[in-house]
């Protein structure tokens, strides 16, 4: 072996250990809060029934959301969850997943009968916990419906420094509101 190709070795050894060891740092991979089952039984704590329903959406129909949301549809095909107990219907779960700065995050925005937001729940994170939204943050979306004013440093505090964070959760629930819309739920 030459002295050349023992230094590219070394290289390659050093290159093989950052790589894992970044890999396995705490901001690498996201964050794990809650499945989607795990979250959907807070929503719907037992006896609930939980029934998935499907919304697809015609170029129409997703030009109209864009509108209403002033945010991208991602898709054409939006599962959601309707919670009833006793017949009585709970509320309307949505799960959204979308970048915040330039890794994912995935949320459920729970609805209530009326159509109102109930809470948004994290199930799970990707960016540095720096960005991470609290508890405080999070609170400010209850009892936001579709009139209400879902925009950052208008009718939600923004968090101070976590900017992206804020807008992608502001605009993911802007989304689901108007998805809401359309759907036979929201009708």
């Amino acid at each position: 072996m030459t002295r050349r190709t023992s230094r590219w070795n070394w290289k390659l050894v050093v290159l093989a250990v950052l790589g894992a060891w970044l890999l396995s740092s705490p901001g690498s991979s996201a964050k794990i809060y809650l499945s989607q089952e795990e979250a959907l039984k807070v929503a719907f704590p037992s006896p609930a029934l939980i029934e998935r329903k499907t919304l697809y959406l015609d170029d129409a129909q997703a030009e109209k959301v864009e509108r209403e949301s002033r945010t991208k549809v991602p898709g054409r095909v939006f599962p959601y969850y309707v919670g009833r107990k006793e017949g009585a219907l709970l509320g309307y779960a949505y799960f959204d997943t979308h970048l915040v700065r330039t890794l994912p995050e995935t949320i459920m925005v729970l609805l209530s009968p009326a159509g109102e937001i109930q809470r948004v729940e994290i199930l799970s994170f990707s960016e540095p916990e720096d960005y991470f939204p609290r508890k405080a943050f999070l609170d400010q979306f209850a009892g936001k419906g579709p009139d209400g004013d879902l925009a950052v440093r208008r009718g939600i505090r923004n968090l101070a420094g976590a900017s992206l964070t804020a807008e992608a959760i502001t605009a993911a629930c802007r989304r689901i509101l108007a998805l809401h819309r359309l759907s036979e739920a929201g009708r």
